[in-house]
This record gives C-alpha cells, sequence and structure tokens, in this order.
C-alpha cells in the first residue's frame, strides 16, 4: 500500500486538498501501478507561525 505524505503550511481550501489527493492517487496508479483503492495520501498542515523559511516565520513573511 504505497503512502504518500504532504507536508504545507495550512491555508487551503477543501476543494484544493480534493483535488490534489486525487491527481497524486492517479500519479501512483500511473508511475508505479499501484491499485487506486490502495492508495493512501495524507496532507499534514502546519500553522503559519509554526513554520520558518530563511530564518523568517512564514507568519511573519509578506505575502507572495
Amino acid at each position: 500500500m504505497p503512502e504518500v505524505y504532504v507536508y504545507a503550511v495550512e491555508g487551503k481550501t477543501l476543494d484544493q486538498k480534493r483535488r490534489l489527493v486525487a491527481a497524486i492517487t492517479d500519479a501512483m496508479v500511473r508511475e508505479f501501478g499501484a491499485r487506486k483503492q490502495a492508495v493512501v495520501v495524507q496532507i499534514v498542515e502546519t500553522p503559519k507561525e509554526n513554520k520558518a523559511k530563511g530564518g523568517v516565520l512564514f507568519s511573519d513573511a509578506p505575502p507572495l
């Protein structure tokens, strides 16, 4: 059973998550020959104040 973990900063919509897990599942089926029903995708969301890049918290960084 293939498992895929996606680490992301919080804030994506439910529809965005649905599309992402569907696309990842399709890729695992296509590229790894996995059965669709066997693919597990887990989204691990982190609050912006708990993640940093370049020494700056995401919550303190200007919007992109």
